[in-house]
């Protein structure tokens, strides 16, 4: 009997666990399309885990203008809160070259271009396989 318990709660955990990181994946994949939404260029989702023991997922995009980013930082904090989740922290806001906003196992830099070329984070971090997070279109039926 003491297996059984043992065994269900291996199990219990294997699955709260699995839950958990499809939660951050979707994070991760909601914060992109919320920069697309607001006009974002070159969105990148770099899957860390297993790479880096600071988070899992880096979400990077590039606006052309300060009222821009701050409108899809705004739109992605927002949309958080909703659900819940709250950033650790947020940095950068008020110059809106680089803004960094960290949900600890997602962290996401909104960046003007020349910032984006300077720091760039996919050389950086190019052990890292990117995660496609565009919607599917769908086939239209005639």
């Amino acid at each position: 009997m003491f297996w059984f318990r043992g065994c269900c709660s291996f199990v219990w955990e294997w699955r709260v666990k699995l839950a958990k990181r499809d939660k951050i994946r979707q994070l991760a994949l909601e914060v992109a399309r919320s920069c697309s939404d607001d006009n974002c260029e070159n969105i990148v989702v770099l899957d860390l885990r297993g790479i880096s023991s600071i988070t899992d997922y880096f979400v990077i995009a590039t606006g052309s203008s300060d009222r821009q980013l701050r409108t899809a930082a705004d739109h992605i904090l927002k949309s958080a809160k909703e659900k819940g989740i709250a950033p650790m922290g947020v940095e950068g806001y008020d110059q809106a070259h680089w803004i960094l906003i960290d949900f600890v196992d997602v962290i996401v830099h909104l960046f003007m271009p020349e910032y984006r070329e300077i720091y760039d984070l996919e050389l950086l971090w190019g052990d890292a396989p990117k995660v496609r997070w565009q919607r599917r279109k769908r086939k239209k039926t005639s």
